[in-house]
């Protein structure tokens, strides 16, 4: 009874509407009215009318939870007010409208730009696991980045489609306080906002031993998210939904076998899972691969103006800068 309280009292905060201190109050009220009916039922003094009415409530609850449903049309925040759109997708050539091109100078400051954009996966090269710190070692942001041959990257990044004045919660994600979104995206936007504009930590991995078959089927795999949440909605969530579950979920779609971890949860070290299974480049240990892949410093120098994507590779093990220092 005290857990189904403590969540009543999620769903209550996350999903009353107004302002916060109205949500507050009301999650606040049910957590005392809920524990103290909990600890008179533990005791045996509840009789029958306490338990019916705590029953009643938890019905309320359970409707409520299932009268949730995910939705297109709120007023988005502009880094999410669009939809990836795929155009058009033969196996081989794709077009895709709404890759985001923004350009930052700060969160608050920015230039907005949709854009189309072709590709031929016959083309694809490589593969890259970014990793974006923002809350911690633990927690991490997890994206994909796709080379091509003529030295163009895409990147996917699973995220909350934040609504206008809304900020990410790792709690609010457990009671369907958010909608998702799949992002395409040039690197000098997607990865230079989070070095650049919010002061996070990103690391960069080269993913080894992908055939090009084998880069096109994980391709392919987020053109079908993309076309799925172009279709319909789907809420965020913090446990199953998230954007390192994603990648877990699409890596099956070539390594079936792909054991479960708990750092799957604690995304912050999906690079440590990642080099247990022989994801990350060879001939390196972990401790120098993490050291080689800390992109931050290089993605706020003035030089990464001229080839952004070229530059924070410098030193990266397994990429064609590898050497370069």
């Amino acid at each position: 009874m005290l857990l189904a309280t403590l969540w009543v009292a999620g769903l209550v905060f996350y999903q009353v509407p107004g302002p916060g201190w109205l949500a507050g109050c009301a999650a606040l009220l049910w957590l005392l009215a809920g524990g103290w009916m909990s600890v008179r039922v533990a005791r045996g003094r509840a009789g029958r009318r306490l338990p019916a009415a705590y029953g009643l409530c938890m019905v309320a609850a359970a409707l409520t939870w299932l009268s949730l449903t995910p939705r297109q049309d709120r007023a988005w925040a502009d880094d999410v007010a669009q939809r990836l759109h795929v155009a058009s997708f033969d196996g081989r050539r794709v077009v895709l409208d709404n890759v985001r091109d923004f350009t930052w100078r700060t969160e608050q400051d920015y230039d907005a730009r949709w854009v189309r954009r072709e590709y031929d996966l016959q083309q694809l090269a490589s593969a890259d696991l970014v990793m974006s710190y923002w809350m911690g070692p633990a927690i991490a942001h997890t994206l994909v980045s796709f080379g091509f041959e003529d030295g163009r990257q895409l990147v996917f990044s699973l995220e909350i489609r934040k609504e206008q004045g809304e900020s990410f919660s790792a709690l609010g994600g457990f009671f369907r306080k958010f909608e998702m979104t799949l992002v395409a995206s040039e690197e000098t936007d997607i990865i230079r906002t989070r070095t650049n504009a919010r002061g996070e930590d990103v690391y960069l991995y080269r993913l080894h031993g992908l055939s090009q078959a084998q880069l096109r089927t994980l391709f392919a795999a987020y053109i079908d998210e993309a076309r799925t949440l172009d279709a319909a909605p789907a809420f965020y969530n913090t446990l199953t939904s998230n954007c390192t579950t994603i990648v877990f979920d699409l890596a099956r779609h070539i390594a079936p076998g792909l054991p479960l971890d708990y750092r799957l949860l604690l995304s912050g070290y999906l690079d440590r899972y990642a080099f247990d299974q022989g994801a990350l480049t060879p001939g390196h240990s972990f401790k120098e691969l993490r050291e080689r892949a800390r992109i931050t410093d290089r993605a706020l120098q003035p030089a990464s103006d001229k080839d952004f994507s070229r530059w924070i590779r410098r030193g990266v093990p397994g990429t064609a800068q590898e050497g370069e220092q």
